[in-house]
């Protein structure tokens, strides 16, 4: 385990905190029989905090970006034939029939 994978870890963790704390503080509400106008500030700072950390992580996890050989055989092209116009792709529209006879009623 890296470290990006423990702050990705942490950021999630702050993120269901800051979910559970909402919860909380509207069943607060409920007993004290007050309108909810929206989270307190302290639970938009952890959302913001889960969100950098969660941002980070999966900016660092991944790793380095690998760059692209162009003369590999992986990155072979398959040739098309020289007449594009009588190319054939099977798919779902043969399932529907060509003619049909629906009427709208007015």
């Amino acid at each position: 385990m890296g470290a990006g994978f423990v702050v990705g870890v942490l950021g999630g963790l702050v993120i269901a905190h800051a979910a559970y704390s909402t919860i909380h503080y509207r069943g607060l509400l409920k007993i004290t029989e007050e309108e909810f106008s929206g989270p307190p500030m302290n639970v938009v700072l952890e959302l913001v905090a889960g969100l950098a950390l969660c941002t980070y992580a999966a900016l660092t996890v991944p790793g380095r970006f690998l760059s692209i050989n162009l003369d590999s055989d992986e990155n072979r092209t398959v040739s098309l034939p020289a007449n594009l116009d009588f190319m054939i792709f099977n798919h779902r529209g043969k399932l529907f029939p060509l003619e049909t006879d629906l009427k709208l009623k007015h």
